[in-house]
Parts: structure tokens; sequence; C-alpha cells
């Protein structure tokens, strides 16, 4: 019986879905939480809602400057492939220097059209004011000029994260370029052999795990950003495309192929963990926002008060929501050695960061930069919350006062729409942990 019981489990670990997710279980390194809490609460609670607010016209609308030229080394910025162009808006004049969106029944195809409202003098000046008063030092990400004339919005419903073929050695640059020259000068490459990619590996958690909690929890936000990439490729894959129809779907293969740890040197499971864990950081600074969102004087602004007040109500729900989880990561753990090197290490750390959003205007594929750009800038966002507590405990209940802690409306749409990527990667979790289960 229990040389039986050994051969199943032996059968069991062996197949493809152990070997993606047996390790995805259980406490998470350097927090209280746990992998299965986190999948009952976004799955069951959180998703369905923040999925519902995404839709609504003030957070399906991103302004971005796809144009700049990359800073590091020379690029072409053309793809040539058809499923990376991005579909932006047309550009149009505006009130006050900041475009109204709104979309019209007289066109089916959905495509962007604007709504010419001009703000009250109360909206105008409480807009100046965020202009005049945002502080740049605090910035952990590169933001696009909105006045540039290469920015341009465009409908993030009308153009999904998805596969859009764009791979090879201009893909892995980019990733080995935020790895290398971000990881705190630790070299390596996702481009060894296999034999060497194992050795390099076992040096680095090495090396990683003697490291402040600071600078594994910044290895481990990239790492679960770049999970959570290859989870929304892999699910929006496309499956066939000829004459007569395109389909986009779940590609087991391609998940197998980022995460199973026999095809990745083991190292498929340690990312999907580290997405939990930057699941775990964008959920906490959510929480810790709330007050801001809660000042009378904040509004969804498009023009339209029923919807905006309606939408408001829902983005309050989702942060209480978030707020009442029951096993946050608790930020007091970073920075709280010496007051000097805590500074320091902060900076660097913001740098690094900084970096990382410039190296996504070498992103060939234009919707892939769409989409690195948003992402990098909600986690900029992130961190950029999660280090102003003081600040958001010092926010005045009243309009009259000036706001000791400020988030542009980019920061706020790419908040909310990165942290819905993540949110979406742990729910296509459930849904491939299914498809490999089918196939043992």
């Amino acid at each position: 019986m229990k040389l039986l019981v050994f051969l199943l489990l032996l059968q069991l670990c062996g197949s493809a879905d152990c070997r993606c997710f047996c390790q995805v279980t259980g406490n998470l390194d350097d927090c209280a939480c746990d992998v299965e809490t986190i999948d009952h609460f976004n799955n069951d609670q959180l998703f369905p809602k923040l999925q519902n607010l995404l839709e609504s016209d003030y957070f399906r609308f991103y302004k971005v400057n796809l144009n700049k030229p990359c800073p590091f080394w020379t690029s072409s910025s053309h793809c040539g492939l058809r499923h990376c162009a991005v579909k932006p808006c047309s550009p149009v004049s505006s009130c006050f220097d900041l475009n109204q969106l709104q979309l019209s029944s007289a066109h089916p195809q959905r495509e962007c059209v604007w709504s010419f409202v001009c703000f009250s003098d109360e909206t105008r000046e409480a807009l100046l004011d965020w202009s005049k008063y945002d502080d740049e030092a605090e910035r952990f990400c590169v933001v696009d000029d909105e006045a540039s004339p290469d920015s341009q919005y465009v409908d993030l419903l009308l153009n999904p994260e998805r596969f859009t073929g764009y791979k090879g050695p201009e893909a892995w640059q980019i990733w080995n370029s935020i790895y290398e020259e971000n990881c705190f000068n630790f070299f390596l490459s996702t481009c060894l052999t296999t034999t060497l990619v194992v050795f390099a590996a076992r040096k680095f958690y090495s090396w990683l795990d003697g490291q402040c909690v600071e600078k594994r929890a910044f290895y481990r936000l990239v790492s679960g950003l770049h999970a959570s990439i290859n989870i929304h490729l892999s699910a929006r894959y496309l499956l066939d495309d000829n004459w007569f129809q395109r389909e986009w779907g779940h590609n087991v293969t391609e998940f197998r192929q980022r995460f199973d740890s026999e095809l990745t040197a083991g190292e498929g499971p340690k990312r999907l963990r580290n997405l939990y864990f930057l699941y775990l950081i964008e959920l906490r600074a959510l929480a810790k926002v709330l007050p801001f969102f809660q000042q009378p004087s904040f509004h969804l602004y498009t023009g339209r008060p029923e919807e905006d007040k309606k939408h408001k109500e829902q983005l309050l729900q989702i942060l209480q929501l978030a707020r009442s989880f029951p096993l946050h990561f608790d930020e007091r753990s970073l920075f709280a050695g010496d007051e000097k090197e805590a500074a320091k290490l902060k900076e660097d750390i913001r740098l690094a960061f900084l970096n990382i959003s410039k190296i996504m205007d070498c992103v060939d594929c234009f919707k892939c930069r769409l989409w690195g750009k948003l992402q990098t800038q909600g986690l900029g966002t992130v961190l950029k919350i999660l280090f102003s507590e003081r600040q958001i405990e010092a926010l005045p209940m009243s309009s009259n006062q000036r706001p000791s802690f400020q988030l542009s409306r980019q920061e706020i749409v790419s908040l909310f729409n990165a942290f819905g990527r993540i949110s979406t990667s742990v729910r296509e979790l459930k849904n491939f942990r299914s498809m490999l289960a089918e196939e043992r």
C-alpha cells in the first residue's frame, strides 16, 4: 500500500501541473500571507468589481508617448508585426489643456469620441494646484509630457495586452537590461546555457538571501511584473489567424515554456510566487491611499456628474475591500534601519525603478511598449504611495487647504490598470491549473 501511494505521488510530481504549481502554495517569503488566501480574496471578491470599474471612461483612456527614442541603444522603434500596432484616439482641441473622453452610440466601432466640456472655476483651480504642487522628487518613473505633440490618448479596451509575436533577441535585450542594470549590480543573464543558468541561479539566490529585505523586495517586484506579463501573453495567445477568423485564447504549451520548473531550470514556480508578492505590495498601496480618494474635492471627472459619482462610489468600495484584506504586507519592515542608510537605499531603489521606466522606451513592439509603460508607471505609483505614508495621513478633509499628497490622473489610471493586470494574472492561474490538471 505504501509503495502504491509513493508511486502515485511520484507520478503526480512528474506532471506538468505539479512542476508549475506544487511550489506555488503556502506562506510567501518576507510576508505573513499565503497563496491560498490571496487566490480566494482576489478571484471571489476583488477581481469582478475591479474589472467593472476599469471599463469606465475615466480608467479606459490612457495618455502615452509611444514615440520617445530609446535612451540606451539604437532601436528601430518599429516592430513590423501587425499585432504590435496601437490604435490611438484622434487628437482634438481641449478646454484648459485636458481632454475629456466619452463614447458615442453613433459610433458602433467604439472609436474614441471627444466631449468638449469645460471645467468649472473650482475644478480648473484644483487641476492647476495639482500640477503646481506635484513633487517630482518623489516620482519613481518617467512621466510622459501630456503637452507633448507626440502624446496620444489610447483606449485600453481597444488595445488589450496579448501575445503579438514580439520575441527573440530584441525582447530578451529588454529584460536582460532590466535585470542586469537594476538588480544592484548582480549579473544573471537569461541567455546563458541551461547548465550555466542553473549554476548562476543558485549563486544568485544565495546572494539574494544575504541581502536586506528592501533589495529582495525590489527584485521580487520586477520578477513578479515579468511573470504577470508572461501570463497575459500565454492567456491571450493568437491560436488561429486566417482569412475567416482570428482566435485568441489560452496556450498551455506557452505557459509551460515560461513556468514549468523542468523547462525553466527550476525558475518558473519562483516567478509565480513573486507574482503573489507583487499582488500583496500593490494591494497594500490601494489600502493605504484610501484617504486621498475619500477627499470631498476628489472627483473621477469625465463631465457627466451622475456617472462620475457612481464610479467614485465603486472606487471607494474597492479600496475599502482592499483595506479589509486580513494579511497585508507590513511595509514597516522596509527602510527600518539607520536613517541615513535607509534614505540612501530608498533613493537607490527610486533611481533603479526610474531607469526601468526609461527602458520601456526601447521596446520595439508598440503594444508591448504601451502596456509596459502603463504597468511600470502603475508600480512606480505604488512605491510613491508606500513611501508617502506621513503625507497621506496629513491629508486635509477640507477642500480649502492645500493637500500634502497628490496623484495625477495619469498616475491614478496607471495605478488601477496595473493592479487590474496583476489581479487578472492571479485569476488566470486558476484557469491554467485546471487545464494542466486535465492533461494529467
